[in-house]
């Protein structure tokens, strides 16, 4: 009991700051490095690196690498410290520095996806022969193994230049594709062009341009390291499908290869097993296999796996989705 108390003592003595208890907050919203944490709280790395070291020993953060990268999280893991951490984000709520945080922490994020946007918008030529470089042509129809109902509405969330929309229209009733780049839906279009059952439409994945429950699976193939929030996109993509709806995420495991941030816009170098349940479960979806690929003979990229995930229960309710000025036809209806 005394140990216990002692801990729950250090628990209370680490929320004594008004800075840490800021940091908290952002880093419930998401995983931030220091110097992310420096630019959104405007303090040197010195005092966030001082702070984080409290919170630290005192348990309230987690934190894990990420290549040259080290990313921190808040942790809870008792009731007792979830109570504690209720009752701080309330006094907390409404605060103007709290308004400010948020400002600057969409500011940060949206920077992590700026390479990735620049990158997108050049590549769109030449993607296909990259793609196909790094990971080979081979893995992509052991991946769609789960998605043959032909009755069922599929979307291909950052469907890029439409690779997967061939295969899977004459397997489903219906395609959506969804991407953010202008670029790469206009080479989707094209080829797309001879599918009379695919819709193509703009807009970001953590804002998806379709409604509640609307589809019955739902594709996201080598997209989620490209993302700021990937907890965001999978809440989307749970958001969108129908009670008892399967996810497929394809995507690489963890490696150390840096220079993909720089070369094309990679925000995350890969993830594990652990990671993906964890993100899965917090997007109120449950991960029911994660399955390694077999590498291409033809491919230099790291391994891929496939995660298929089920959506359980009721659809959440969400925002309004973003609707058709945004959208792009592949064929008139």
């Amino acid at each position: 009991m005394a140990v216990a108390s002692l801990s729950l003592l250090d628990a209370f003595s680490a929320l004594a700051d008004a800075t840490r208890c800021r940091m908290l907050w952002l880093l419930e919203q998401q995983e931030l490095t220091v110097s992310e944490l420096c630019a959104v709280l405007q303090l040197p790395q010195s005092t966030v690196s001082r702070h984080l070291k409290t919170l630290a020993d005192a348990g309230w953060v987690t934190s894990r690498r990420d290549g040259t990268s080290r990313y921190y999280a808040l942790a809870i893991d008792d009731e007792a410290r979830a109570r504690i951490w209720d009752v701080t984000r309330g006094e907390l709520a409404g605060r103007a520095g709290i308004a400010e945080d948020a400002r600057r922490l969409s500011q940060v994020l949206a920077g992590r996806s700026r390479t990735s946007r620049q990158f997108f918008a050049t590549a769109a030529g030449e993607w296909d022969q990259l793609r196909e470089e790094l990971f080979g042509t081979q893995f992509t129809a052991p991946a769609l193994l789960g998605l043959l109902p032909d009755s069922w509405i599929v979307a291909d969330l950052g469907c890029g230049t439409g690779q997967l929309l061939p295969v899977l229209s004459p397997l489903v009733a219906r395609v959506v594709g969804v991407d953010a780049s202008d670029e790469m839906l206009a080479a989707a279009r094209a080829r797309a062009a001879s599918l009379p059952n695919v819709e193509l439409r703009r807009g970001s994945l953590e804002a998806l341009p379709l409604p509640d429950g609307a589809v019955d699976a739902a594709v996201m193939m080598l997209v989620l390291h490209h993302l700021p929030s990937p907890g965001r996109a999978l809440a989307e993509a749970r958001r969108i499908l129908k009670p008892g709806g399967r996810l497929l995420v394809v995507d690489m495991a963890p490696h150390e290869r840096e220079e993909y941030r720089q070369r094309m816009g990679h925000v995350w170098l890969g993830f594990s097993e652990e990671q993906m349940r964890r993100l899965l479960e917090q997007s109120g979806l449950v991960l029911r296999r994660l399955t390694p690929l077999a590498p291409d003979p033809d491919s230099r990229g790291p391994t891929l796996f496939t995660a298929a995930a089920i959506a359980p229960g009721p659809v959440r309710p969400a925002a309004d989705p973003i609707e058709s000025p945004d959208s792009v036809h592949a064929t008139e209806e």
